[in-house]
């Protein structure tokens, strides 16, 4: 009798799948995730310095914050973007940061408590929801969005043998209904005429413009803002996606990966 073939591994299936997503390109950007990220220190109007990977800094700063009063970022642990956000949001504006996980929770507010002067700490608050099912309590009560959402997160993965080695397909699959319920939630969440930035450290279409397009596709008032591949800031470019900008750290000296699109809502929603 024949022998079965042997199963392959996690880190074998985790290879072909993202071998197959971007082809020749695959071998430069895998050694590109296995080196050193490229992170910055953002200092704007902070007690001290944080520091956070540079498309994480040009991601939270595409979510346009003139005339903004009342924001929001869904799943905003450990806290860099938020940072970010408050230190950019006008005069008398407010910011929630919202964490599910406890223990995530916590260190959000010590980052928070560390950093931000009491002027603009006076004006962020933490809270500890479900962020898919915000909806069910609020609806457009808010003008600007941050969905940060958990992702596959693959060079956190790759440099880990015990999560690599249980990598399979399913995990983006799982990840995208997760993320797709946070997406939907907060759109509904968000007023009409507002914003929202979505974001993710994932390599996958699935998580990325899939997820949008899904958006797109269910509710006639959302539509994706057409966002530059050069930053204006002069931190990190981008590549444009179907409905986003994707970092990706073997053409942006090790930046990324982070991917993020911006949504508006139109007064029609």
């Amino acid at each position: 009798m024949a022998k079965k073939g042997k199963k392959p591994s996690g880190a074998e299936l985790f290879d072909s799948y993202y071998s197959e997503l971007y082809g020749e390109r695959w071998s430069g950007l895998k050694a590109s995730l296995l080196g050193e990220p490229c992170q910055c220190g953002y200092s704007e109007k902070l007690l001290k310095t944080y520091y956070l990977d540079k498309g994480s800094v040009r991601a939270a700063r595409a979510l346009p914050l003139d005339g903004a009063e009342k924001i929001a970022d869904f799943c905003a642990a450990p806290g860099g973007k938020s940072l970010v956000i408050a230190s950019s949001m006008p005069d008398g504006a407010t910011l929630v940061s919202n964490e599910r996980s406890r223990d995530r929770k916590t260190r959000l507010q010590k980052v928070l408590d560390e950093h931000l002067p009491e002027e603009i700490r006076s004006r962020v608050s933490v809270s500890g929801f479900d962020a898919s099912c915000w909806c069910n309590y609020e609806r457009e009560a808010y003008d600007r969005i941050l969905l940060d959402a958990p992702c596959s997160s693959e060079r956190h993965v790759m440099t880990d043998p015990k999560y690599l080695a249980l990598w399979t397909p399913a995990r983006i699959r799982n990840l995208a209904v997760t993320q797709w319920s946070l997406l939907s939630s907060a759109f509904l969440v968000l007023k009409a005429g507002g914003f929202m930035v979505y974001s993710t450290c994932a390599l996958a279409y699935a998580e990325n413009d899939g997820v949008i397009q899904k958006l797109l596709k269910k509710y006639s008032g959302a539509s994706v803002v057409t966002l530059p591949e050069k930053d204006p800031c002069g931190l990190c470019d981008g590549e444009k996606t179907e409905f986003g900008i994707h970092v990706l750290p073997d053409r942006q000296s090790g930046a990324g990966p982070l991917y993020f699109s911006l949504i508006h809502k139109t007064e029609e929603s």
